[in-house]
């Protein structure tokens, strides 16, 4: 097999697991446990700085994605009034 073959499965298969996490963050944020949230928020944006890290994602998008996430983790633990 081919080193560009391999390179791109193996980068497919963790962008694929990287979106799986984000998107658990994202709905972990929109119920209403807050520590759940916290917690899924922390996992996703270790791995979005690992996967910067990899320059499998740009920084800028990481940083951007990270801040996204932490907006509506703030969000679901303020108290609704």
């Amino acid at each position: 097999m081919r080193q560009t073959e391999k390179r791109r499965l193996r980068n497919r298969a963790n962008r694929t697991a990287l979106k799986t996490v984000v998107a658990k963050s994202r709905d972990a944020s929109a119920g209403t446990d807050a520590p759940a949230a916290e917690t899924a928020f922390r996992l996703a944006a270790k791995r979005l700085d690992q996967a910067a890290a990899k320059h499998l994602i740009h920084k800028n998008k990481a940083s951007r994605l990270k801040s996204r996430l932490a907006k509506r983790v703030a969000k679901a633990g303020a108290p609704s009034t």
